[in-house]
Parts: C-alpha cells; sequence; structure tokens
C-alpha cells in the first residue's frame, strides 16, 4: 500500500444514498472508495435499522438499472392505491361521504408506467443488504469502520485524512454521510432550516387483516399519521407527535407504547401488534445553501434533509446520486477534470432547483395539515376535493410523487449511465 491511495472519486458515507452513487458511479467506469465509520457488515444485520422507505417507481427503477432490484423485489411491498384524509381522528378515508377525501390510483395513470404501482414500500434493512451485496460483487472498495478526520480541497486533488491517519486523494469528494456531514462542514457550507417542535414516531406493526396495498394518510390536528403497507401483511407506522409527547414514547415500555397506539388509532387499526423496534426522531428541515464546493459535491441528506410527510427523502437522495453520477460520467468520456468548478455547477443546477421546491413544498403542506383553525380546515378541504375532483391535477400529483416528471437522469428512466 502507498503513503497515499488516489482514485477518481472519494465517498464519505456508505448509506443508501452513498452506496447506490458509489454503484452508479462504477458503472460508468470511475474508480471510487467508499468511507464510512460503522463496520461495512453492520449494513447486513437484520436489526440495523426498523425503518422502511417508500420507493417511488421511478427510483425502483434506477435500482433496476444498477442490478439492486431483483434483490429486492421479493420484499417490495406495492403501493396500488393512496387514501389521502383530513379529520380529527383517523378513519375518515372508510367514509367516502367525506369531502376531505383524495384517492389516487395506479391503474389511472396506468398507460404511461407500465402497470407500474404509485411505489413500493420496502424495509431499509433490506435495500441496506442488497446495496451492500451489490457494492461487494461489484469489487467497490469500502474502508469502514473508518471516519473522516479531515478534507482539503488542492488545486488539483481533494485529500481525505482518515482518523487512523492514512491519507487517500481524488479529484473529487462526496459527501453522503447524512445531515450532520463532516464533509460538508469542511467545505465551509452553511445549512438553513428549522425544527418543527414535533417528533416522527415509527413502528412496524402486524395487522389483523389484509392491507390490499393501499397506503393511509391522514392529517390530524396534531400533525400527519400514515400506514403504510409492507410485504407479510405487515405495515410502517409513522405518526407526528409533539416533541414533549415524542419523548414520552421514546422511553415508554412496550405494553404502554401499544396501549397509546390503541388509544390513539385502535378504531381503525383494529387487531394490531407492534413487531421490531420502534423509533422516534426530532423532525426538522435542513437545506445546505450550496450542494457543490471546491472538489466536493452534497448528496441525500448531507444537501437536504426533509420532514418524512411525504416519503421523498429517499428518493430525492437517489435522484441527486444518479444526476451526479450521470454528470461525472460524461466528463470523464469527455476526457474533463470530473472534480472541476465546470463540472460541478452542472450538478449543481440540475438538482438545485428541484431540491428546494419540494423542501418548500413540504415544509407548507406541514404547515397547512398540522393545525385545526376552522377557516385553514375549510380552505384545505375544498382544496382536497377539487383535486379529487379534476382527474389531469390528480394525474399530475402521482407522477410527481412517481418521481416521472423534469428532467429525469438515464438511470430514472431505467438506463445505464
Amino acid at each position: 500500500m502507498s503513503q497515499t491511495d488516489r482514485y477518481d472519486v472519494i465517498i464519505a458515507g456508505a448509506g443508501l444514498a452513498g452506496a447506490t452513487f458509489a454503484l452508479a458511479a462504477a458503472q460508468g467506469g470511475l474508480r471510487v472508495v467508499l468511507v464510512d465509520p460503522q463496520p461495512f457488515d453492520a449494513q447486513l444485520a437484520p436489526s440495523f435499522d426498523g425503518r422502511s422507505t417508500a420507493i417511488a417507481f421511478s427510483t425502483f427503477r434506477m435500482l433496476d438499472a444498477l442490478g439492486v432490484g431483483a434483490a429486492l423485489r421479493p420484499h417490495a411491498c406495492r403501493m396500488d392505491r393512496i387514501l389521502v384524509t383530513d379529520g380529527r381522528r383517523p378513519g375518515a378515508a372508510s367514509r367516502p361521504q367525506s369531502s376531505a377525501f383524495l384517492r389516487f390510483d395506479a391503474d389511472e395513470i396506468g398507460d404511461r408506467t407500465d402497470g407500474e404501482p404509485l411505489g413500493y414500500m420496502v424495509e431499509n434493512r433490506r435495500i441496506r443488504f442488497a446495496l451492500s451485496a451489490a457494492v461487494t460483487a461489484a469489487g467497490i472498495e469500502v474502508r469502514a469502520p473508518a471516519s473522516v478526520a479531515g478534507v482539503e480541497a488542492g488545486a488539483a486533488m481533494s485529500r481525505v485524512t482518515l482518523a487512523d491517519g492514512s491519507v487517500i486523494e481524488a479529484p473529487l469528494t462526496v459527501g453522503a454521510e447524512g445531515r450532520a456531514s463532516p464533509v460538508r462542514k469542511a467545505a465551509g457550507i452553511e445549512t438553513v432550516g428549522w425544527g418543527y417542535g414535533q417528533s416522527g414516531v415509527v413502528a412496524t406493526v402486524s395487522l389483523g387483516r389484509d392491507h390490499g396495498n393501499v397506503a393511509h394518510e391522514y392529517f390530524l390536528p396534531s400533525g400527519p399519521f400514515a400506514i403504510l403497507p409492507l410485504t407479510e401483511q405487515r405495515a410502517s407506522l409513522v405518526w407526528t407527535e409533539s416533541t414533549r409527547r415524542g419523548e414520552a414514547l421514546r422511553a415508554a415500555s412496550d405494553e404502554a407504547f401499544q396501549s397509546h397506539l390503541m388509544r390513539r388509532f385502535g378504531d381503525f387499526l383494529e387487531d394490531v401488534t407492534v413487531v421490531g423496534p420502534r423509533f422516534v426522531y426530532p423532525l426538522s428541515l435542513q437545506l445546505a445553501e450550496q450542494l457543490t464546493a471546491p472538489r466536493t459535491a452534497l448528496i441525500g441528506d448531507a444537501a437536504h434533509a426533509v420532514h418524512p410527510v411525504a416519503g421523498q427523502g429517499l428518493n430525492m437522495g437517489l435522484k441527486d446520486a444518479a444526476a451526479l453520477a450521470e454528470v461525472l460520467v460524461e466528463a470523464l468520456r469527455l476526457g474533463e477534470d470530473i472534480g472541476s468548478e465546470t463540472v460541478l455547477d452542472r450538478y449543481a443546477r440540475w438538482r438545485r432547483f428541484d431540491n428546494a421546491a419540494l423542501a418548500a413544498g413540504f415544509d407548507g403542506f406541514v404547515r397547512l395539515f398540522s393545525n385545526d383553525i376552522a377557516p385553514v380546515r375549510l380552505a384545505r378541504n375544498l382544496g382536497i376535493a377539487a383535486v379529487n375532483r379534476i382527474a389531469p391535477l390528480r394525474r399530475a400529483f402521482m407522477h410527481e410523487a412517481g418521481g416521472a416528471t423534469g428532467d429525469l437522469p438515464r438511470l430514472l428512466r431505467g438506463e445505464a449511465v
């Protein structure tokens, strides 16, 4: 081993966004290295993460194009319908006469999606396992456990010092290590954002009846509550509580947690049992002021961390990964310096507006629906009813949620980079 190993791209963070980007970049001929403070085999542990993620149908095309889709399909639950309700208690979706009711059906846009569902629900552990296996099969080098101690952007190279004192270099370093990204901080990129005074509560439950591949989203005064279908007659529950209630639930015994769940939602959920770990985490919005800096690019939560109201956080991050990989591979084929300001600016221009617009939209959505003010409730109920009656508008919402609008990277069209 030489004193300084060189690569085309150094990727800090081997999580979902980082590993996906590594596969895409390697597919295009770039020599990459993943650096992560977690032991890499922890990605394969079934208890590593108890959360689940909604994957848009366009994002699943990308996973197929990277050779990961086949391993995920047995564990991916189709979402063929999404029922959205505004009310004081869940259950209004079972009363079609409610005007504050919105129905999205995959069949409505089936002619343009080749019969794809609106999305797929997949447990994070399944995604991590499939990505880790694909990274290993592709022969991508992984340095883990290893943490980034310092990053220096030189004229021609980015020089990364690891905690063990070893040094690696590449024309570009990519920060994919989440909200607290050391690469972003080393590049001097500031963030803007705010907390919501709310916590997200996440649990997986076993259902007493078949969910029929239907996802339910309720907008209650305390915040959104989602019931998202999983395989094996299970569902992922994601709901919003005040920070105080959220902390109480974090500390509650399993029995107390189950009791609270049934008190809040029992009329609708009927016979449910919590399985696996539960998570309670503070909700906030955080946007990086820039996506790039000298010899540096950000993807995923390092670039933008949003409210989980629409389940689009991972889809935004994987779209970053697809766009950056495409820009870098094209630059490589043209003989350009892949870490140059000219090349990185193409990526920033491609993703900046989409990320900011989605983050602002989710923020506005949360503020509009997380209250019980009568005039506001009336206005949003009228809006929901209008969207439900205007089929082209409803279809446009579904295409947007499926990630199939705008200037799509090749991977999200199902094509190789």
